[in-house]
């Protein structure tokens, strides 16, 4: 969970929020609000007719309302197999309210909190059993072998982004491309049963992506980067793996500039130094 945003997107969402729980004959019930990055979603329990589900609620631009993100959690429903952990999708509704669009998802409720609920980066270590792994090692390959046309990472990107933002001249080709969850971050996944959450952006990506950043938002918990080196080695050890590790370094190295992770921008620039084998 984010923090809450700015005063005039907590009434807009809130208002929105309890509007369509009305609309789906639910009702909001214990537990406290879940924000999204900057008020983009505001999610939290509901008691509906088909008992307990979690509400979550999109916001973005009207003309904004469309497209893969829009539709990525419908695609999950509809092509991930069903031993991929995850919080079924229930009902749907899109609206538009002026400038804004909605997208209202109402999901079986998951029994665990993620690991992280401040954002996306570990900053303390886990308590993660051997079974924890095994199954996320098992849900990636799963997801890794689902045939799909959407996109999560497209080669002109990294075309453009991976030399400015590393610095270095750099192979930007591919090596190999697989289906990813595409936002593998801690505050996605719930502990100690594991649930994968927000499938909002996944799509074919290069091999690895998924296990590549979720060690990448790991580097200032040294212990938990190499416990998941050792259960996800199978792929990050590959030629394939440190590739992505580079595009994810890329990615969060561009939002550096951006005034966002600044912690981390210190362990990005000395692993992309390991994995080049020059100081970036």
């Amino acid at each position: 969970m984010y923090s809450v945003p700015e005063p005039e997107v907590v009434d807009r969402m809130r208002q929105a929020h309890a509007e369509v729980t009305v609309q789906l004959q639910a009702q909001a019930v214990g537990g406290a609000e879940s924000w999204g990055w900057r008020g983009r979603t505001l999610s939290r329990l509901v008691a509906a007719p088909t008992g307990d589900g979690w509400l979550r609620l999109v916001s973005v631009p009207a003309d904004k309302a469309d497209g893969k993100l829009w539709e990525g959690p419908m695609a999950a429903e509809l092509s991930m197999p069903s031993d991929v952990p995850r919080p079924r999708l229930r009902r749907r509704l899109t609206w538009a309210d002026g400038e804004h669009g909605y997208l209202a998802e109402l999901y079986d409720p998951v029994p665990n909190r993620t690991v992280t609920v401040d954002g996306p980066v570990l900053r303390d270590k886990p308590a993660l059993d051997a079974a924890w792994w095994a199954g996320l090692a098992g849900a990636l390959d799963l997801v890794a072998g689902v045939w799909t046309s959407r996109v999560a990472v497209r080669q002109e990107y990294l075309d453009r982004a991976m030399p400015q933002f590393l610095g270095v001249p750099v192979d930007t080709t591919v090596p190999a491309w697989s289906t990813a969850h595409g936002d593998l971050h801690w505050a996605n996944l719930t502990a100690p049963s594991l649930s994968v959450l927000d499938w909002e952006g996944w799509g074919v990506a290069p091999v690895g992506f998924d296990a590549a950043m979720l060690h990448t938002y790991s580097l200032l918990v040294p212990e938990t980067a190499a416990q998941l080196r050792r259960h996800l080695g199978h792929v990050l050890t590959t030629p394939a793996g440190r590739f992505s590790e580079l595009v994810v370094i890329t990615m969060l190295l561009q939002t550096v500039q951006r005034g966002d992770n600044l912690d981390l921008e210190a362990p990005l620039r000395e692993r992309a130094s390991v994995l080049l084998g020059t100081t970036i």
